[in-house]
């Protein structure tokens, strides 16, 4: 399989390097100031790059019929028009907040404790997230998904980093040098607590379940996201 990097990163590095133990070939390795030269070679892109750059990315590739997968956060207000835009050109995207493997059965996990929490009145919801000092937005996409599938199955209303009201969910956002990502969620009542964790201890989960999302996105036509790529069932 032929891969385009559109970003080329520590994200883009670690992806290179599994892509090449997994057989792949890259044909292009693209930082911000780089050209889309060799983009019509590949079979599929991947693109970790930054909230400025993705939506440029994804575009360009949807509009040469490239299959495109982002791993890129912070671009969101205008993930619906991407999805139009993908249907038009009858293309191929998937975009994912995290595409670890561990994560995405993290948020399986907890999107199910909060349905089980929903009639607990005792306990109150909080977040927290820890990522290396370079990582741009806060919170992360990650801990947003988090929070969006507490909300979807719950009372909650919106989360907030600030302090939180009686229906919103407050998450501590940490920059430490050199820590790829760990996320909590807790439900605490006057009495115990809950929590569930995951924590990555490097980049390279990331990297491959990229790739396995992009293995799987060749060939197909449309707008998936990683429950598609595991096979989870709602």
């Amino acid at each position: 399989m032929n891969i385009a990097l559109l970003g080329y990163g520590k994200m883009g590095k670690v992806i290179e390097k599994i892509a090449l133990e997994r057989g792949h070939t890259i044909v292009l390795k693209k930082s911000i100031d780089d050209s889309f030269d060799g983009l019509e070679q590949a079979d599929v892109a991947i693109d970790f790059s930054a909230p400025s750059c993705a939506i440029s990315h994804i575009y360009k590739c949807l509009n040469t019929n490239i299959p495109i997968i982002s791993g890129t956060t912070g671009w969101l207000d205008a993930y619906d028009k991407t999805v139009d835009l993908c249907n038009k050109k009858n293309g191929s995207f998937i975009y994912a907040s995290n595409f670890s493997l561990g994560v995405n059965v993290f948020f399986e996990l907890n999107a199910y404790l909060a349905k089980m929490m929903k009639k607990i009145d005792q306990y109150k919801v909080s977040m927290q997230e820890v990522h290396h000092t370079q990582k741009i937005d806060a919170p992360s996409g990650t801990a947003i998904t988090l929070a969006e599938g507490i909300i979807e199955n719950t009372h909650y209303l919106n989360w907030t980093l600030e302090k939180p009201t009686e229906n919103e969910i407050q998450i501590d956002s940490q920059r430490i040098e050199n820590v790829p990502g760990t996320h909590r969620v807790f439900y605490k009542s006057e009495v115990d607590k809950i929590e569930i964790k995951h924590t990555a201890h490097s980049r390279d989960g990331f990297a491959l379940g990229a790739l396995i999302a992009a293995e799987w996105l060749v060939g197909k036509k449309g707008v998936y996201n990683m429950k598609d790529v595991l096979e989870i069932k709602d």
